[in-house]
């Protein structure tokens, strides 16, 4: 199944959870207003998340003199995009991430040990997977897809506290299972619906720069040496860097951002066969 169309059904998914709850709640006005609270929130998240993020991990922006601004360039303009801006992280762990609300206000940005600790290859790969999520509007996707699971985190709360309709007889029990798996069930198709794009990405990079070996070295350079140089980052933007900075095992990987790295470069070594 094609990764836009695993996008799409998994939108599905979380839209038809929202609607089941919203029809247990019996048309109630708190769905709307827990709905529209979401909506709001997500949607200024959206707009000024560049600022946001860029700040939060005191990324400083660098102009065409640097070498990180040439790769973004060369790549940004193979791919048809706007030049984005380009920012360093000081940090000593691997990482890259992209941000911004659409191509022509996007920002890319790597940390110094992903620049340090990569060749010209690997970086070129890890550049041209960002700029494949910028291309993609990934931001604007995953925006809906938060909009979407907090309004059912939220409605789960409504109809646990102030139950359904009354012709029907609200169950205690009932409210309670809604209240822990509706949002257990919206967390993970949500997290499905990243990891879906991650793949999408991935594979865009390939694309863009002619070959996945570039890519495929710099997720195992990455995927290697954040394990002991952890990057100290905010769960909430977790799923923004090429490599989570948290890594799930077990149940926990349930909730990752990201898939394995193992199917990830499988996935990306199969296109070159």
């Amino acid at each position: 199944m094609g990764n836009t169309l695993k996008t799409t059904l998994l939108l599905a998914g979380l839209s038809g959870l929202l609607l089941f709850i919203g029809e247990m709640l019996g048309g109630a006005q708190g769905l709307v207003i827990a709905f529209g609270f979401a909506a709001v929130t997500n949607f200024a998240s959206y707009w000024f998340s560049d600022k946001i993020v860029l700040r939060m991990y005191r990324a400083q922006e660098v102009g065409a003199g640097h070498p990180l601004y040439q790769v973004v360039a060369d790549l940004a303009q193979r791919a048809s995009l706007p030049m984005p801006k380009v920012y360093v992280i000081p940090d000593a762990s691997p990482n890259a991430f992209a941000t911004g609300r659409n191509p022509e206000h996007a920002a890319v940005a790597a940390t110094e040990g992903l620049l340090r600790t990569l060749g010209p290859d690997e970086v070129a790969g890890v550049i041209a997977h960002e700029l494949a999520h910028v291309k993609h509007r990934d931001i604007l996707i995953s925006s809906v897809a938060a909009t979407i699971a907090a309004a059912i985190m939220m409605a789960s709360r409504f109809a646990f506290f102030f139950g359904g309709r009354d012709d029907r007889g609200s169950s205690p029990l009932g409210g309670l299972l809604m209240l822990i798996l509706a949002p257990i069930a919206a967390m993970l198709i949500q997290m499905a619906i990243s990891r879906s794009r991650e793949f999408a990405a991935d594979a865009g990079a390939a694309d863009l720069v002619g070959s996945p070996h570039g890519l495929v070295n710099a997720l195992r350079k990455i995927d290697a040496i954040s394990r002991r140089v952890p990057l100290e980052a905010n769960p909430a933007t977790a799923h923004m860097f090429i490599v989570a900075p948290f890594s799930g095992r077990g149940f926990a990987s349930l909730f990752s951002t990201h898939p394995p790295m193992e199917q990830r470069i499988n996935a990306l070594l199969g296109r070159s066969r």
